[in-house]
C-alpha cells in the first residue's frame, strides 16, 4: 500500500482554502492508495468550536468523498463537528466506495481546554482497507499508549496532529515509542504554520516497526511525503521475533 502523508499549513477558520489546498497537494502526489492529513485540517485546532465546527455532513466530508471516489483512493484526516448538540474531534476514513468510517478522540486534550467543549469518544477504532489493518489515533492520545496497545488487530497506526513547536521532540520519540512496542508502521502526520495559539514545524514522517524512520517531511515547511508499507516484511519480522505473543493481558474500562 502507497500512503501519502500531508504536511499542510492551515488557515484558520477556513474550510474552503484548507480543502483547495490539500487537493493541490494530493494532486502533486498521484497514484497513492492513501492520504492523510492533518488534525482539524479544514479548520486549524479549534478548542471552541462555536462558530467553527463543521456539521456531520459538511463540505469537507463530501469533497474527502469525491476525491476517494475519483480518484480509486482513500482520504483521510480529522474535522471539528458539530452533531446532535456536541462537539467532535473526528477522524474521517473515506473510502472510494463511499464508505465512511470514523473515529472521535477519546483523550481531550485538557491543557488546552479541549475537554471543556468536546466530547470524547469511546470506541477505539481499527479499520481494514485494501489488506492493511489501520488504527485511527487523533494527536493526545499518542501520549497513552494502553489505548494504542496492539492486540495483534493492526498493522499501522495513523496520528493525525496539532502537536505544538515546543513539544515536538516528545511527539518524534512517543512515535518510534509507539512502533517500537506495537510491533506496526506508525505514521504521524502534523501541520505546520500558526494559529492565534501555537506555532508548528511538522515533524511528519512514517516510522517502521524496528523504529527506524522510513520517509520524512521536512521540517518547518509545506510538504509531503509518499512511502510503501512492506506488509509481507511486516508479518516476516513477526514471525520472527514474536513480540506480540508476550504483551500483558489486560481490559480496558473506558
Amino acid at each position: 500500500m502507497k500512503i501519502t502523508l500531508l504536511q499542510q499549513d492551515i488557515s484558520w477558520g477556513n474550510p474552503e482554502t484548507n480543502v483547495r489546498n490539500a487537493e493541490q497537494a494530493m494532486e502533486a502526489c498521484p497514484g497513492s492508495d492513501l492520504y492523510v492529513l492533518p488534525e482539524m485540517f479544514s479548520t486549524g485546532f479549534c478548542t471552541q468550536p462555536e462558530g467553527l465546527a463543521e456539521p456531520a455532513d459538511s463540505d469537507t466530508l463530501r469533497w474527502m468523498r469525491r476525491y476517494a471516489a475519483g480518484h480509486d483512493c482513500a482520504v483521510a484526516g480529522s474535522v471539528a463537528v458539530q452533531e446532535d448538540g456536541k462537539y467532535y474531534n473526528r477522524f474521517y476514513f473515506v473510502s472510494p466506495d463511499g464508505e465512511v468510517r470514523s473515529y472521535d478522540k477519546k483523550h481531550l486534550f485538557t491543557y488546552g481546554g479541549e475537554h471543556h467543549h468536546f466530547t470524547a469518544g469511546r470506541e477505539r477504532v481499527v479499520v481494514e482497507f485494501r489488506g492493511v489493518r489501520i488504527l485511527l489515533q487523533i494527536c493526545y492520545d499518542l501520549r497513552f499508549p494502553v489505548w494504542a496497545r496492539n492486540r495483534k488487530d493492526y498493522d499501522v497506526a495513523l496520528y493525525v496532529a496539532s502537536w505544538p513547536t515546543p513539544r515536538v521532540e516528545a511527539w518524534l520519540a512517543l512515535l518510534r515509542a509507539r512502533a517500537i512496542e506495537n510491533q506496526c508502521y506508525v505514521a504521524g502526520v502534523n501541520r505546520v504554520g500558526a494559529d492565534p495559539s501555537c506555532e508548528y514545524c511538522g515533524g511528519t514522517l512514517m516510522i517502521d516497526p524496528y523504529g527506524r524512520t522510513v520517509a520524512a517531511c521536512e521540517q518547518g515547511r509545506v510538504d509531503a511525503v509518499t512511502v510503501e508499507v512492506d506488509m509481507d516484511g511486516l508479518a516476516d519480522f513477526r514471525r520472527k521475533f514474536p513480540v506480540l505473543d508476550d504483551a500483558d493481558d489486560f481490559t480496558l474500562n473506558i
